[in-house]
């Protein structure tokens, strides 16, 4: 495989298919924070945890919509 400088990459970019920058994209985002198996198990057990206490009604949950509109009305003051 011939090397690309840095200017000849950016610049195939523009041509390339939505597929290919997708899987580009992908490629570069786990390059910079690769794959944990530590931080998956902790997230999984987060998500069940989470889960429960909505399943247990020990919480009420409020509508995304009427979260942002709170976060808008405070920060429009």
């Amino acid at each position: 495989m011939v090397a690309l400088d840095t200017n000849q990459l950016l610049s195939q970019v523009d041509f390339m298919p939505i597929d290919i920058k997708t899987k580009l994209i992908e490629k570069l985002l786990s390059s910079l924070n690769p794959h944990s198996e530590i931080v998956e198990e902790l997230w999984k057990q987060e998500i069940e945890k989470r889960v429960q206490i909505l399943d247990s009604g020990t919480i009420t949950p409020i509508d995304g919509k009427e979260v942002f509109q709170k976060i808008k009305n405070r920060l429009s003051k």
